[in-house]
């Protein structure tokens, strides 16, 4: 009998009617024989007005640890209700908190991360025909405390207590249907994946795709737990995300999708000296200010000094721009100088390692659109580049349509 945990994200238990659908999605699922742990988000909009119910008490820094005690009570709502739905139907389940189950945590409140799961009351429970519903994004420290995992944090626990159990598979019901080779918004030709693979899905998650947490990709891929995504309201196969097995290695897609990012910003340090330790003289501070950097690109010039640019998320370019301008004598730059319109895209593909020229095909592509490229970085399996912001969906069609990842025709 397979064993398998379904998440159903905030907005799959938006209200009671819709948890009574999820609720006979289950029993269908568990009448055809499954073993089924749940795990559900807190009901969509909750965990916002929790927060916001929060910075009321404490408009300035607010009490992680009492923080987290709040807003694990969204999930700790959402598992009563559908336990009460599924017996209203008839099935026998239980739910249980983060705590009851003993999702043991590191001390970091609102960000823990997941040490240990004792399954001993799951496997209890599945052995003797229930359902068991489990309180997602939230565990509980050595001390005792309640932590949380993080925004997104349910997909995380959903994953761990499929590593946790061995369960044959997890699978993450959302809004959308699966992974597409691209946002169907942007071009209305993308093609949902059959299959992807961690690695592909990782950068994809990274370079803007929001079907997936970064962390619960990980996670997966790091217990080896096959990740199907599914749509909650409608019927089908998903997207499944697992190892690259090698089948079908001479049919394999050079790229398997284009993820992007508009919220992108690039920052560029100019006639710095060239020698040991600048970078670090300029990005080590930004890193103690607890802010990402992405793309860099180092360009040396012949009167020994270089221009050092690398790109920001956009709600963090005024900080860095103002600390930079700050330093601009200490650093002994000529000139500090920005652009907060810009946007990033990337193709990716595992296919790429043992293809060459995907590189070229994709400047190619973006030249034939008139596309100007800013930065460009690459990795073993994916491309990315920095374009101008009224670009970007130009640029995204253009390669969706040069790599060939548009749907089949029917």
């Amino acid at each position: 009998m397979a064993l398998y945990v379904k998440k159903f994200g905030g907005t799959s238990v938006g209200s009671t009617e819709r948890i009574q659908r999820i609720a006979q999605k289950l029993k269908d699922a568990h009448d055809a024989g499954e073993k089924i742990v749940v795990v559900p988000s807190a009901m969509s909009g909750e965990t916002n007005r929790l927060v916001a119910l929060a910075r009321e008490m404490m408009p300035g820094v607010v009490d992680l640890r009492e923080l987290d005690v709040l807003l694990s009570t969204g999930e700790q709502v959402t598992i009563a209700l559908l336990t009460m739905a599924l017996k209203a139907l008839g099935l026998d389940a239980r739910s249980y908190t983060g705590t009851q189950v003993k999702v043991l945590t590191d001390h970091s409140h609102s960000k823990a991360r997941i040490q240990h799961i004792d399954t001993d009351k799951i496997f209890k429970d599945l052995d003797e025909g229930r359902i068991v519903v489990v309180a997602g994004f939230q565990g509980v420290n050595s001390d005792g405390d309640i932590t949380t995992l993080g925004r997104g944090g349910s997909d995380t626990s959903a994953v761990a207590l499929a590593a946790a159990l061995k369960a044959d598979e997890c699978q993450i019901f959302t809004d959308v249907d699966g992974v597409y080779t691209t946002d169907p918004r942007v071009e209305s030709r993308a093609r949902r994946l059959e299959r992807i693979t961690f690695e592909e899905m990782l950068e994809m998650a990274s370079l803007g795709s929001k079907v997936l947490q970064i962390r619960a990709v990980e996670f997966a891929g790091k217990y080896n737990v096959p990740l199907r995504v599914l749509s909650t309201f409608e019927p089908g196969e998903g997207t499944l995300i697992t190892y690259d097995d090698g089948e079908s290695s001479m049919e394999q897609a050079l790229v398997s999708g284009i993820a992007f990012s508009r919220d992108e910003a690039q920052i560029k340090v100019n006639g710095v000296m060239d020698k040991p330790g600048t970078a670090y003289a300029i990005l080590g501070p930004i890193s103690d200010l607890n802010i990402e950097v992405d793309m860099i690109v180092q360009n040396q010039a012949e009167d020994e000094t270089t221009d050092f640019t690398f790109t920001v998320h956009r709600d963090d370019y005024e900080k860095v721009m103002d600390f930079l301008e700050n330093r601009k004598n200490e650093l002994g730059a000529k000139s500090i100088s920005g652009n907060n319109r810009v946007a990033k895209i990337s193709i990716v593909g595992v296919g790429m390692r043992s293809h060459a020229g995907i590189a070229s095909q994709m400047f190619k592509a973006l030249a034939e659109a008139n596309v100007n490229l800013g930065l460009i970085s690459t990795s073993e399996i994916k491309v990315s580049v920095v374009v101008d912001e009224n670009y970007l969906e130009l640029g995204v069609r253009a390669l969706h349509e040069a790599f060939e990842l548009e749907s089949t025709p029917v």
